[in-house]
């Protein structure tokens, strides 16, 4: 299956976002893609950092997944991006939403919010209550990821438990000191040590870093599409991770399983 994953500089209009995001859709189509992949967040970028985004929040059946499932099925191309949908009170929820056939087909709350490096996202946005996320789309399980999720290995263990034969991780990656070596780095070791695809599409823009990245399940880079807009294209092949399965048994190996707090 060929994947297309896009990278821009978010908006601070959710119209112009889904609108950049239907171009995608199209040049995906174009070029073979059952499925796009783009940032996260990609509903808005607050015009002012200090913002409560509860005033941006869209529920599942909004305007914003509403544009996205339109795009979808006038493209008859599969989209996972970013959104914020409302949570309980003051806060949000950071969610993936993936859209296919004209229809909402999955959405995920991220679970691991980015409280690190003097960044405090939890205090804007609730954890999620809902588990993990999944794709299934034409034969192949997408396991749901989202950014800061990428640190914490137990969620791709836990997907690839329960049958993911690939992760799809949009992200808004904050530029800082090494944060685009921890990125590369922990993208190729998620597809490495779970035997399976990682693709990855990052914001662009000035306080994100882009480069999308698409890694195959021996850890070989398929995609780096740098810093600024633009979209590009990897094959997930069934075939491929059966071999490096069968060459590389660690899934079958290990000795612990993964249990949720």
């Amino acid at each position: 299956m060929r994947v297309a994953i896009c990278q821009f500089e978010v908006l601070d209009d959710p119209v112009a976002n889904a609108r950049i995001i239907d171009g995608f859709a199209a040049e995906a189509a174009a070029g073979g893609a059952r499925l796009l992949i783009a940032p996260e967040a990609a509903l808005v970028r607050l015009p002012d950092k200090d913002a409560p985004l509860t005033g941006y929040a869209q529920a599942l059946d909004g305007q914003f997944v509403t544009d996205l499932a339109a795009s979808s099925a006038a493209h008859g191309t599969a989209i996972v991006a970013g959104s914020y949908t409302p949570g309980d009170g003051a806060r949000v929820r950071n969610t993936l939403v993936a859209v296919d056939n004209g229809s909402l087909a999955a959405h995920y709350d991220k679970l691991h919010l980015y409280d690190a490096f003097s960044y405090v996202e939890s205090d804007k946005v609730e954890p999620g209550r809902g588990g993990v996320g999944f794709l299934d789309l034409d034969g192949t399980r997408f396991g749901l990821v989202t950014c800061y999720d990428l640190r914490f290995p137990e969620i791709f263990r836990a997907l690839v438990d329960l049958d993911a034969h690939a992760f799809a991780l949009p992200a808004a990656w904050i530029r800082g000191p090494v944060k685009e070596e921890h990125w590369l780095t922990l993208l190729r070791a998620r597809a490495i040590e779970n035997t399976a695809y990682v693709l990855a599409s990052g914001e662009a823009g000035a306080a994100c870093i882009g480069r999308s990245a698409a890694f195959d399940p021996l850890g070989l880079q398929l995609l780096d599409l740098g810093a600024g807009n633009g979209i590009g294209f990897a094959d997930v092949d069934r075939d491929r991770i059966d071999e490096v399965r069968a060459a590389l048994p660690s899934i079958r190996n290990r000795r612990f399983d993964v249990v949720p707090r």
